[in-house]
């Protein structure tokens, strides 16, 4: 089945305004005559939930957390890029679609990142307004930095707290509409399962995290912003609460999900320093901008770093890429950093850690243009670790961070499965193999605030929707197979914890699914992941009732989703038999040990078919062209 992204027609940098032209409206007296769901309060959702509202639809919110504001969104450190030009130093919109086509190593479809680039600039003007506090040059205007995959500076910041400060603008805006009752909050809930009527979603089953009640929600469309799955590696940058389920009970329902394969390890967080760690933490990648990245030019030195000279230390990302130095993009400074690791050079205890210094830095700007740069950055990185990286270089190793792959959406933002649409990271078109930084805060909100305004209009003013109840069949069936599924769950009484048959199987998807794939590897994890999954229906323990507060019994169904999602992830990473971005398959490399992509077999999106549990997926291709920016062997030399 070849997949219609349904892309406008005309050149690139007319098709986004001539569709929005070319859409059917809703008139503003009947838009109060439908109701939308929005899952997940990001900047996605909390953004899409308020201009929805503001345009005077029905909208009710959804979030597992006790506040919006406790959205993952809030751990984005380092900035959102937009091509205002403000440094005057050569960006544009068609550079900044550049930048991503070619960082995204040629996976991303060019109609979707070039909106993105337009309306990026709308984006910073619309945060301004609400009062984001954006970091400032002395004569007022905004501040810019650079951030990896880019020579020009772009990315907008509020010194390390970025995701933070945006998502309390878009929450402002949520909150304004939920005190005139357009949005109506719905929080610690939790959506276990999409309702499909006649081909369409038309509701959600959630269950209420205080009283362990299951709800039903009907709709006229459904919108899913509810993040990515990075933690099916157990050890990741994302909140521990961060899940797939949502996008993988939407999957089972007829959601076709693209290219799960592609995960981002960010190069910039605190090292692995024991089995008793249930997360890691990033170290925002603005800190590249002025530290530099090196390791010790002799194996086994265990010298102090300050007694190592200048002539014994290896600067291996200035060395081997002058042109982009310390600010090469999020995949290649991964695998260069497991590089020399893995040759001996590696520092720390573990050995398994480079050095982010900052003496040059400080040394020419002063220690206070630092603090008043990353003051909390820093601040958070010696109260995890205890040194002082003011005086003593950051110890740093790559960690899963972000998901390119999610939901398969076409241009308009809907999946395969009719009024139901995915924003935010939860979906897969933007960012192909590999998302350049600061790019996440700017495709949540370009989403929710530019983009589903229109996309969603013309969805209802082209569709007829008959009016559905809660009592409808499809309700009763989705809520009793829930009920069903949670029943089973409790009714095991095993002897081994959720974690642990969720830290089992991150590792068998960190060693074989991570940084760097084989075929014989993905194949061991395809024999290993069903046996896992089949020993946590036997032998789980899940503590507790279900009516009830019962966070063992959340982390049971989400663990339990994590164990059938993997096997499509891996299955994916097998049949991709190139390395393009975060995706590297050591079977192919160039000479210089760069990731190789074959253009000829697999310049396409997969999209997988939900067959069942245990069930090979069937897989549908989306051609991807590159008319714009044409395809060649990316180089950051």
């Amino acid at each position: 089945m070849a997949l219609d992204a349904k892309i406008p027609s005309g050149p690139i940098a007319e098709k986004w305004s001539k569709h929005k032209f070319e859409m059917k409206l809703v008139n503003p007296a009947n838009k109060r005559k439908y109701n939308i769901i929005v899952v997940g309060t990001g900047l996605a959702g909390a953004s899409a939930a308020a201009s929805l509202g503001e345009l005077g639809y029905n909208v009710k919110a959804f979030c597992f957390q006790d506040s919006p504001r406790r959205a993952h969104s809030i751990a984005a450190q380092g900035g959102i890029n937009a091509a205002k030009n403000y440094a005057n130093d050569g960006d544009s919109i068609h550079r900044l679609f550049y930048d991503t086509v070619k960082g995204g190593d040629y996976r991303a479809r060019e109609a979707n990142v070039h909106r993105l680039a337009e309306v990026s600039c709308n984006i910073i003007d619309q945060c301004v307004a609400q009062g984001v506090p954006f970091a400032r040059e002395y004569g007022g205007l905004l501040d810019n930095r650079s951030f990896g995959g880019a020579q020009v500076s772009r990315t907008f910041y509020a010194r390390g707290q970025t995701g933070q400060q945006l998502l309390l603008g878009a929450y402002s805006a949520l909150m304004k509409e939920t005190a005139k009752g357009t949005v109506k909050m719905f929080p610690r809930r939790e959506m276990l399962d999409l309702v499909v009527i006649d081909d369409k979603a038309r509701g959600i089953i959630v269950r209420n995290l205080i009283t362990g009640e299951l709800e039903r929600h009907e709709a006229d469309a459904v919108l899913l912003a509810t993040g990515g799955y990075g933690n099916v590696f157990y050890l990741s940058t994302n909140a521990i609460g961060s899940n797939v389920t949502a996008a993988w009970r939407a999957h089972k329902k007829g959601a076709f999900f693209a290219n799960p394969c592609y995960t981002q390890i960010h190069p910039t967080c605190i090292p692995v320093h024991g089995d008793y760690q249930s997360k890691l933490t990033l170290m925002s990648e603005s800190l590249r901008n002025d530290g530099r990245v090196w390791v010790p030019k002799k194996k086994g030195d265990t010298r102090a770093p300050k007694d190592i000279p200048e002539s014994e230390r290896e600067y291996y990302l200035e060395n081997r890429y002058p042109s982009f130095g310390n600010l090469v993009p999020r995949d290649i400074a991964s695998r260069n950093a497991k590089s020399v690791c893995d040759d001996g050079l590696g520092v720390g205890s573990t050995q398994m850690a480079v050095y982010l210094d900052f003496a040059d830095a400080i040394k020419r700007l002063g220690r206070d243009s630092i603090e008043e740069k990353y003051g909390n950055l820093f601040e958070m990185y010696e109260r995890i670790t205890g040194e002082d990286p003011y005086a003593t270089p950051m110890m740093i190793y790559p960690a899963v961070h972000y998901t390119m792959g999610g939901l398969w959406v076409d241009y308009n933002l809907q999946s395969t499965i009719p009024g139901m649409f995915v924003l935010g990271e939860a979906n897969f078109s933007d960012h192909g193999a590999n998302r350049l930084g600061a790019s996440a805060l700017m495709q949540g909100l370009a989403d929710g605030y530019f983009v589903i305004p229109y996309t969603l209009g013309n969805y209802l003013a082209t569709n007829k929707l008959e009016k559905v109840t809660t009592e409808h069949p499809e309700f009763v069936a989705a809520e009793a197979a829930q009920k069903e599924k949670i029943e089973k769950l409790l009714s095991i009484k095993g002897t081994r914890t959720v974690d642990s048959f969720h830290r089992e199987l991150g590792m068998v998807m960190w060693d074989k699914c991570g940084m760097a794939r084989t075929e014989e590897g993905l194949k061991e994890a395809l024999v290993r992941i069903p046996q896992i999954r089949d020993e946590f229906w036997k032998n789980v323990t899940v503590t507790g009732s279900e009516g009830e507060f019962n966070q063992v019994l959340e982390r049971a169904g989400r663990v339990a989703d994590f164990l059938e999602f993997a096997e499509t992830m891996v299955t994916d990473a097998l049949n991709r038999k190139e390395s393009c971005g975060g995706h590297f398959r050591e079977e192919s490399q160039t000479e210089e040990g760069e990731a190789k992509r074959d253009d000829e077999n697999f310049c396409h999106v997969n999209a997988w078919e939900y067959q069942g549990v245990g069930m090979t997926p069937i897989l549908h291709k989306e051609a991807l062209s590159f008319e714009n920016v044409p395809l060649t062997q990316r180089s950051y030399k």
